[in-house]
């Protein structure tokens, strides 16, 4: 299998962007701490990366396939969390 010079590209850029969300990530799953998360924001951006995951797909572009994914799973992990987390408690 023989990738094109703009797959290698694309590639590059998935690995890069996917892991700089990363950091963010493992953060928040070892602290718990959703406090600086805007619900809002997670949630736009949560769904974006779905679209742009569908949107790779229907392309058949693997490099936009792998990194959304990817990164939807992090992204959604990190919403449900914000969800769960992320509520004042009960008085």
């Amino acid at each position: 299998m023989t990738l094109a010079f703009g797959d290698l590209i694309g590639f590059a850029a998935a690995f890069l962007t996917t892991a700089s969300f990363v950091p963010q990530a493992w953060l928040t799953f070892r602290t718990r701490d959703v406090s600086g998360i805007s619900l809002g924001m997670y949630s736009a951006f949560t769904l974006g990366v779905a679209l742009w995951l569908l949107y790779g797909l229907s392309l058949g572009a693997w490099p936009v396939v792998v990194a959304n994914a990817i990164t939807l799973a992090l992204a959604l992990a990190i919403l449900v969390m914000k969800l769960r987390f992320g509520r004042p408690p009960r008085r």
